[in-house]
C-alpha cells in the first residue's frame, strides 16, 4: 500500500484553481499565492510549485510537463532494468555451463555468488527461474545423490589429474572400474561435464618426414595391418617435432605394435640419423636386457632419410630384424606411429608446455613414457597399460623372462 500524500489530491486541485483565478485579476494577483496558502494551510512555496507545473501542463509556461516527466522516469527505470539484466546475462555466460537449461545446482550456485550484486529476484527474472526454487534449494538438506556425486567427483578429479589431464569419460570410467568403483559410464560423463573436465584433443602439425633420394628396395611388409601375435613381432618407428623457447626439438620413438609399448625413444635438436638410431638402440637394449629374442622382428617405418641410412640398416641387420617401409606421401603407411606422435604432442607437449629448452622436454618425456607404458589405459588393448598387456601375455605363454622385470616404473 502506497504511503499517504501530505496533501489530498482534491485540496491540491482546489488550491491550484483558486491561485490561478486570483492571478488572472491584476487587482488580486499580488500576494495571491500567500493568501491562498494561508487560507488552505499550504506552504506558499509548495503552492507556487503546483501552480508553475499546472501552467507548464497547460502550455502557458515552458518546461517538462507531468506526462513527459512520468514517461522519462519510466524510460530511465526500464534502462536501469535492461542494464542490470545485461550485466546478469554477461556474468552468467561465463559462470553457467551446459545446454539451454543449465542444471539447477549451477543456477543456485550462480545466484548465491551474485545475489549481493544484483539481488535474488532480478536474477531469477532474467534466468526465468522461480525464486522459490532458489530458496528451497538453499534451505533443504543435501540429497543422497548430491553427496554421492560430490564424493565421486573428487575421485574423478584425482584420476583425471594423475593422468596428465588427458583422459576422457571412457578411460576415466575404465580406471574407476579397475580401482573397484561401481559406477555407470553415463554418470562419469555427467560428473565430468559438471566439473568441467574433458579429454585432450589432438591437432595436426607440419610435415617432418623427408623421403630419401636413393633407390628403395625394402618392401612394405605391413600394408597397414598394424597387428601382431606377440611382443617383438612388429615394431614401428617415427619422428615428430616439438617447439621450445630455445628452438625446435625432435623426438623419435620405437613402438611395439602388440602392446603399444614405447620400447625406445630419443630427443634431439637435429634430425640427423643419430636421433632415430638412438631410439632403436634403446629398444634393442631394453629387450635384450630382459632376455627377449628380437630375431625375425619386422621393423616398419616411413621412407625418411634417417631410416634409409646405412648405419640404421646395419643395426637392423645385426639384430636379425627385417626392414619394412610404407608408401611415399601417404599418412596411413605408418598410421600407428603417427597416432602415437599425435598423442605425445597432445598429452604432453601442448598440454604441459610451453617448454624452455630441450633439457626440460627430455625429462618430461622420460616421465611421460614411463606413465604411458605402466599406467596409461590403452583402448586398443582392452583398456589396460602396455606393460600389463605384455605381462598377461608372458603369464600365458612361456618366455625366458617377464616384461615386468625389463623396465621398472618410475612411480
Amino acid at each position: 500500500m502506497a504511503a499517504p500524500r501530505k496533501y489530498p489530491e482534491e485540496l491540491r486541485e482546489r488550491a491550484i484553481r483558486m491561485a490561478v483565478d486570483l492571478r488572472k485579476d491584476p487587482a488580486t494577483k499580488p500576494g495571491a499565492l500567500r493568501r491562498v496558502g494561508e487560507q488552505l494551510g499550504i506552504h506558499p512555496e509548495t503552492l507556487r510549485n503546483w501552480v508553475n507545473q499546472a501552467e507548464i501542463d497547460a502550455g502557458d509556461r515552458p518546461g517538462t510537463s507531468s506526462d513527459d516527466a512520468q514517461r522519462l522516469a519510466e524510460l530511465e527505470r526500464e534502462v536501469r532494468e535492461l542494464r542490470r539484466a545485461n550485466a546478469i546475462l554477461r556474468s552468467a555466460s561465463g559462470f553457467l555451463r551446459g545446454g539451454a537449461r543449465p542444471p539447477t545446482k549451477m543456477i543456485v550456485d550462480y545466484i548465491r555468488a551474485h545475489r549481493q550484486e544484483f539481488g535474488v529476484e532480478p536474477i531469477c527474472a532474467v534466468l526465468q527461474v522461480a525464486p522459490s526454487t532458489y530458496y528451497a534449494a538453499i534451505s533443504r538438506p543435501p540429497s543422497a545423490r548430491s553427496v554421492t556425486d560430490a564424493a565421486r567427483t573428487a575421485v574423478i578429479e584425482q584420476i583425471h589429474g594423475a593422468n596428465y589431464g588427458v583422459y576422457g569419460a571412457r578411460k576415466v570410467h575404465a580406471e574407476l572400474r579397475r580401482q573397484g568403483h561401481q559406477i555407470a559410464r553415463c554418470t562419469v560423463e555427467r560428473l565430468m561435464r559438471s566439473a568441467g573436465l574433458r579429454g585432450i584433443t589432438r591437432a595436426k602439425g607440419p610435415r617432418t618426414t623427408v623421403a630419401g633420394t636413393g633407390p628403395e628396395t625394402r618392401p612394405d611388409l605391413v600394408e597397414r595391418d598394424f597387428t601382431a601375435t606377440g611382443p617383438n613381432r612388429l615394431w614401428v618407428a617415427d619422428i615428430t617435432y616439438c617447439r621450445t623457447f630455445s628452438g625446435w626439438a625432435y623426438a623419435s620413438f620405437v613402438i611395439d605394435v602388440f602392446s603399444r609399448r614405447v620400447v625406445g625413444w630419443q630427443v634431439s635438436r637435429s634430425l640427423r640419423t643419430d636421433l632415430a638410431l638412438d631410439a632403436l638402440e634403446m629398444g634393442l637394449w631394453n629387450r635384450t636386457r630382459a632376455g627377449q629374442d628380437v630375431t625375425g622382428l619386422t621393423h616398419h617405418s616411413d621412407k625418411g632419410v634417417q631410416y634409409v641410412a646405412v648405419r640404421y640398416t646395419q643395426w637392423l641387420a645385426e639384430a636379425g630384424a627385417v626392414a619394412s617401409v610404407g608408401s611415399t606421401g601417404d599418412s596411413y603407411d605408418n598410421a600407428l606411429a603417427e597416432a602415437f606422435n599425435s598423442l605425445f604432442k597432445a598429452e604432453l607437449v601442448r598440454n604441459k608446455g610451453p617448454w624452455k629448452n630441450i633439457d626440460d622436454l627430455e625429462l618430461a618425456t622420460a616421465e611421460y613414457i614411463d606413465w604411458f607404458n605402466h599406467h596409461r589405459l590403452h583402448g586398443e588393448i582392452g583398456l589396460v597399460p602396455p606393460a600389463e598387456s605384455e605381462e598377461a601375455y608372458y603369464r600365458n605363454n612361456s618366455a625366458p623372462t617377464t616384461v615386468g622385470a625389463s623396465e621398472p616404473s618410475l612411480h
